[in-house]
């Protein structure tokens, strides 16, 4: 029979770095390191360990003896509980400081990289209310803060319309007042709330599967448009209309009102019909007199002034002078193709999502580009020799996977093609590191940008510019 942990309890550790995961790391007496979720570098804090393993510990600050200079007061009345925002009590310049500092260690430790010189990352001029999209999740049985449970009181109102409690896939906290979406996403989600409580709307329960209110997302564009789907789980004409006309109603700044029924047990809307109520089927996003068409289902750089930065700085990696044929794996809905296509010959993207190369044509359309292809496939299966014979050897290549990086197949057709150039985005920069590893003997980074893209949280996206080595 498996021992169980025993929890112990370490004092005056202080806390020494910030680690991967929004986790920071302390060393225990015994020389292992210690990860926590509670806590800034230079706090010195007593420590309960949560799990012990042979080579770390997990564990959680129970006392503060001396706080940190780098902590800063966390602005939301959900901080720690949420799980959304793990660095909103570390100030802005000290998470810039840590996202750099953990994309250079990746690239050196993991990928053993020669790294030129790093520009110093790019931070985000909004650092609240930067998000263009946000899903809520209905619940009737909401998570209870350690507040309600100890107070003794028989708690009535369970419904909550908010976000995933971390790791709990069936618990949701209920959101007041969110800090990450422009207005009028807190207003819209509290009247959503309060009209379906007092219009007796059963909210979802995940457990049972039953209720009629499952999830709502709201996209925003920063040319002022907005989107709203609610996802009901019954099929209830009469509830259902009441609820959408009262948003209507009530919001007449929605540019797009949509809704869709599902009753599978997960709540992913890729694979459902969506039906639009009201307005368009669509908002649209500007990006240097592009437009790109947003439906309910498109993927766009969740930062919009962000993505712009991050867009320029591909682009200027690049290097075009309008006579190259470019590349642009893993394209998505093709906006760093049509991006960059006014200084390129011709681009071709490849993307293996179909609705997505449908928003890519549409846009292409829509923008009067007339230089760019766009291919659906899997990367793996579609960039081969026969593509490249048909296509054309690439000047350039841009690559921007997502989290799990490239497929083996994939950097090894890279090294069959030998672009002279190759701009890898990543926002994983592990993955990064590994995929750059195995391309070290024929490329080297003549440069690299770290951007971010989600402050209060650790995520961050780097770019780095591949030369082909001289040498080969």
């Amino acid at each position: 029979m498996r021992k169980k942990n025993k929890r112990q309890v370490f004092e005056k550790i202080e806390v020494v770095d910030a680690g991967a995961k929004g986790k920071t790391v302390a060393k225990a007496p015994d020389g292992r390191v210690i990860f926590l979720s509670n806590t800034v570098p230079g706090d010195v804090v007593d420590v309960q360990t949560t799990k012990k393993r042979k080579a770390f510990f997990e564990g959680v600050a129970i006392h503060f003896h001396e706080y940190s200079d780098k902590r800063t007061e966390s602005v939301c009345e959900h901080f720690g509980v949420c799980g959304g925002c793990k660095w909103q009590h570390m100030g802005y310049q000290h998470q810039l400081f840590y996202k750099q500092k953990e994309v250079e260690n990746n690239l050196l430790r993991i990928g053993h990289i020669e790294l030129p010189k790093p520009a110093p990352i790019l931070g985000s001029e909004k650092q609240y209310f930067y998000r263009n999209k946000m899903e809520f999740s209905f619940s009737d049985s909401r998570w209870l803060t350690l507040e309600e449970i100890n107070s003794n009181v028989d708690i009535k109102d369970k419904n909550a319309l908010g976000f995933h409690i971390p790791g709990m896939w069936d618990k949701i906290l209920d959101i007041k007042k969110c800090h990450l979406q422009q207005d009028p996403s807190n207003a819209i989600r509290l009247t959503t709330k309060l009209f379906a409580e007092q219009n007796d709307m059963q909210f979802f329960n995940p457990r049972k599967q039953e209720g009629l209110l499952r999830t709502m997302i709201i996209r925003t564009s920063s040319i002022g448009e907005l989107m709203v789907i609610i996802q009901f789980y019954d099929d209830i004409e009469e509830k259902r209309e009441l609820l959408l006309n009262h948003l209507q109603n009530t919001f007449p700044e929605i540019t797009s009102l949509q809704y869709l029924i599902n009753r599978k047990p997960n709540d992913t809307i890729y694979d459902q019909d969506i039906i639009c109520y009201s307005g368009r089927d669509h908002i649209f996003e500007e990006m240097e007199g592009l437009r790109f068409k947003i439906n309910a289902k498109s993927f766009y750089q969740t930062n919009s002034e962000q993505a712009y930065e991050l867009y320029k700085i591909t682009r200027d990696f690049a290097g075009l002078t309008g006579n190259e044929l470019v590349y642009d794996l893993y394209t998505g809905t093709g906006t760093i193709a049509q991006f960059i296509s006014k200084k390129a010959k011709t681009v071709i993207g490849i993307e293996s999502v179909p609705e997505a190369i449908a928003d890519a044509n549409s846009n292409a359309t829509l923008n009067g580009i007339t230089n760019t292809t766009f291919i659906v496939g899997d990367m793996k299966n579609v960039f081969t020799d026969d593509f490249i014979a048909l296509h054309g050897v690439p000047d350039v290549i841009i690559t921007d996977p997502p989290r799990d990086g490239m497929h083996k197949l994939v950097v090894e057709q890279l090294l069959k093609v030998m672009p002279e150039k190759i701009v890898y985005v990543s926002c994983n920069s592990a993955t990064q590191a590994r995929d750059l590893a195995l391309m070290k003997a024929y490329y080297k980074v003549e440069k690299m940008q770290t951007v971010d893209m989600f402050p209060q949280t650790h995520h961050v996206e780097n770019v780095v510019l591949l030369r082909k080595r001289t040498s080969l």
